[in-house]
């Protein structure tokens, strides 16, 4: 699909919760079927897994498990689903990228600890390029790598700094529809755009919690507009870029109770009356997310991961032509009068 021209952007509206306590702890990412089965990748030390939730928040059961054997993990980063519908996951403390089937058999392991080409310390975000190759954040290396669906390595860029095109523990990455890399420079407090060869384009960013600033950036998306999403983890939100690194807003968290949370505070009236008696403001709010993701029906995930949820919305969009705004101004203002 190629991007618009122009946006009208109508806003970004809360959609629904996912997931509750005891289902989904710690997310940290999310993958859609084409079922519309959703999957949510779990950290809970000692109790890792990939639970599986219908659109409606039934629970369709969890898949993967803790463990260091074929088809398990210890401390997963990030979650991707293939092109045969596969589900790809990356494991920091493992130091590989594991895949399985969506009923959890066991397809296919690469990678190893070090720190020569191809090898992995730490792999925390991955993401396909148009391809299906495997962009890699090596993030104890300090460098992005490249490699083939099958674990072959292809390039690497990235060494250890605070300058253009260096980089400090990266985390996130994302890959748009031409092949370009955006990387989450997690401890430089930026997100960075490179060719698909390693080529510096442009960072945004720096550390704050101001708009536009970081505190921690774990995650990075891109979608078929070119806007950017980031998950800035210690400002507890999601900002929004647009794609030359404008800042459009924020999203805080506005959840209200999933249907399995209330079926869940119905039978239990202990959590009930504790819910009766606090102040539900907080409740609402994003707590440290991990990722984002964005499906092609404009969908919003975050994975709020110190509330053990999934909270969704919507992007609200008009694609505008040529003939339905006029040219970019020198000095703009919104004049709404």
């Amino acid at each position: 699909m190629a991007r618009p021209y122009a946006l009208l952007r109508a806003g970004l509206p809360y959609l629904k919760t996912l997931g509750m306590r005891r289902w989904t702890n710690y997310p940290v990412d999310v993958a859609v079927g084409a079922d519309g089965t959703v999957y949510v990748l779990c950290r809970a030390s000692g109790a890792t897994s990939i639970r599986r939730l219908t659109w409606e928040d039934g629970d369709l059961g969890a898949i993967g498990g803790n463990g260091t054997g074929d088809g398990q993990f210890k401390w997963p980063a990030t979650m991707l689903m293939d092109r045969d519908g596969n589900l790809v996951v990356s494991d920091e403390e493992l130091h590989r990228v594991t895949t399985i089937t969506t009923d959890g058999d066991f397809v296919d392991k690469w990678g190893e600890h070090g720190s020569a080409e191809g090898q992995l310390d730490h792999p925390a975000g991955i993401a396909f390029d148009p391809d299906e190759n495997v962009y890699v954040a090596d993030t104890l290396n300090h460098r992005v790598q490249r490699f083939t669906r099958d674990g072959k390595f292809i390039l690497a860029f990235g060494r250890h700094g605070s300058g253009d095109g260096e980089l400090d523990m990266p985390w996130g990455i994302a890959v748009d529809e031409m092949g370009d890399v955006y990387v989450a420079d997690w401890h430089n407090d930026r997100i960075q755009k490179f060719t698909g060869e390693g080529a510096f384009i442009f960072a945004l960013g720096r550390s704050g919690s101001g708009d536009g600033e970081f505190n921690r950036p774990a995650g990075v998306e891109v979608d078929g507009h070119g806007d950017i999403y980031v998950a800035d983890s210690g400002n507890d939100r999601v900002q929004m870029f647009n794609a030359e690194g404008r800042y459009l807003e924020k999203i805080i968290g506005d959840a209200t109770l999933s249907r399995s949370g209330r079926v869940y505070l119905l039978s239990n009236a202990r959590p009930m009356r504790l819910r009766e008696m606090t102040s539900l403001e907080p409740q609402k709010r994003l707590r440290d997310p991990k990722t984002v993701r964005v499906d092609a029906q404009g969908r919003i995930f975050i994975p709020d991961y110190g509330s053990y949820r999934v909270q969704v919305y919507q992007k609200d969009v008009v694609m505008l032509g040529e003939d339905d705004i006029i040219p970019p101004l020198r000095s703009p203002t919104l004049d709404v009068t």
